[in-house]
């Protein structure tokens, strides 16, 4: 049996933190068996027990430090986990300020645990999980930057690529959508992160939207 996604929950709010622990518990491919209440809390469970979950479902207006302060810290300690934002909050430094610090998707606690468990699963094939209305903002916000870029000498097919990678797509829907291979979107991306020099996706977005390179 395939071993199921690993998740901790870090949400101050114990009804709904309770509520979405149960909820990914029924799922058959995904466990929650740590929650906290906060950062602090975390972060000392994390290095103690050297838990490297394979993600982390974060709020942002935690007690003590808020959720944005907490990705570089969480990162210290479990570089591989991937940081989804759940969050009440969807005003436009919230929003810049968690995809700039390394979040690979922004939630809003609107959302049914159906999407927030399809979410995570998007994030675990490559995705970057966000509704039209947090990504429109992302948009908006980093055209607004004033910043030049020499364009990176990237390719119009690289172009096509970052974009639909900024759209939210994963590498299979990228590939199928473009009528690619796996592996030759898989090359594309080497070289944009190469070229971009960056190591992730989410600095590759963060970077293609703030240097308006689409």
């Amino acid at each position: 049996m395939t071993n199921r996604i690993d998740v901790i929950i870090i949400e101050d709010n114990e009804l709904f933190r309770d509520s979405l622990k149960e909820a990914i518990n029924k799922s058959s491919h995904i466990k929650c068996n740590y929650t906290f209440n906060s950062g602090e809390a975390a972060l000392a469970v994390i290095k103690k027990e050297e838990l490297v979950p394979q993600i982390i479902l974060l709020d942002i207006g935690l007690p003590g430090m808020n959720g944005i302060e907490l990705i570089p810290e969480l990162k210290k300690l479990s570089p591989s986990s991937k940081i989804i934002i759940i969050t009440v909050h969807d005003d436009d430094e919230n929003v810049f300020n968690a995809i700039c610090a390394g979040a690979a998707g922004y939630l809003l606690k609107d959302l049914s645990a159906d999407k927030i468990i399809s979410s995570i699963d998007d994030v675990m094939n490559g995705g970057a999980p966000m509704n039209s209305h947090i990504a429109r903002k992302v948009l908006n916000m980093f055209r607004n930057q004033n910043v030049k870029s020499d364009g990176y000498d990237l390719s119009e097919k690289e172009k096509e690529i970052l974009s639909l990678l900024v759209d939210g797509l994963s590498k299979k829907q990228i590939a199928e959508k473009i009528y690619l291979s796996h592996h030759t979107v898989d090359s594309h991306l080497r070289n944009i992160y190469a070229k971009l020099e960056v190591h992730s996706r989410s600095s590759a977005i963060s970077k293609a939207l703030k240097e308006k390179l689409l």
